[in-house]
């Protein structure tokens, strides 16, 4: 990281917008419905705050993820777009934290190195080209601390994947924990994703949402 850079708001989009599911980043473990085995970060003290971001990139579903039973999983597109409402969460972690964060991320136990001036004055820094998750986004700062997601450096359209209902879910349940949105706005939100539009799950979304346990 950046020299002065202690704490960073992580973004997320996707299953981590669960603090459950999160924790098993920090903590260590296997998320509810999910097949992998986190190691955890050297540091597991819990994120100091939480709150919901809206993001201003289109998220959709791709590639086919062992985690979560060979479904589509969550990305951004690259470049901004001021039509893009993603609804997401942030958590406030130290910065070794979040460096762990993208090492598990992306699968790679070597070093990583991050150019966080680099990031914040072109507003995105690939810091590793062989991972889906490489490509960290600067999305401005909150109480003076940046505020960074990750996505892949690359478009995956032609790698569109509906998601498995497990990952949905786990999405759905995060999202129920910081926002308060009516079934009806849920379902607007998630049946326009591609990856979910005009999917056999987006004929099931009233049926998913409806059915979810909280």
């Amino acid at each position: 990281m950046a020299e002065g850079i202690d704490e960073v708001w992580y973004a997320c989009y996707g299953s981590n917008i669960r603090e459950e599911r999160f924790l098993c980043y920090i903590n260590g473990g296997t998320p509810p419905g999910a097949l992998k085995h986190f190691i955890g970060c050297t540091d597991k003290s819990k994120p100091k705050q939480s709150r919901k971001i809206t993001i201003d990139h289109e998220m959709y579903f791709a590639k086919e993820s062992p985690t979560w039973n060979g479904g589509g999983i969550c990305f951004l597109k690259p470049e901004k777009d001021a039509t893009a409402r993603t609804f997401g969460r942030t958590y406030l972690i130290n910065s070794g934290q979040f460096i762990d964060l993208v090492r598990q991320e992306l699968k790679f136990e070597g070093e990583i190195f991050i150019d966080f001036d680099k990031l914040k004055k072109e507003g995105s820094y690939n810091c590793f080209t062989d991972g889906r998750y490489g490509l960290l986004l600067y999305l401005g700062e909150i109480q003076g601390k940046p505020v960074v997601s990750f996505t892949s450096e690359v478009c995956l359209e032609d790698e569109l994947n509906a998601p498995d209902i497990t990952y949905l879910t786990t999405i759905l349940k995060g999202m129920n924990e910081i926002y308060d949105l009516k079934d009806s706005e849920l379902i607007d939100y998630f049946r326009t994703k591609k990856g979910i539009e005009n999917s056999d799950i987006e004929k099931e979304l009233p049926r998913i949402i409806s059915e979810i346990d909280y």
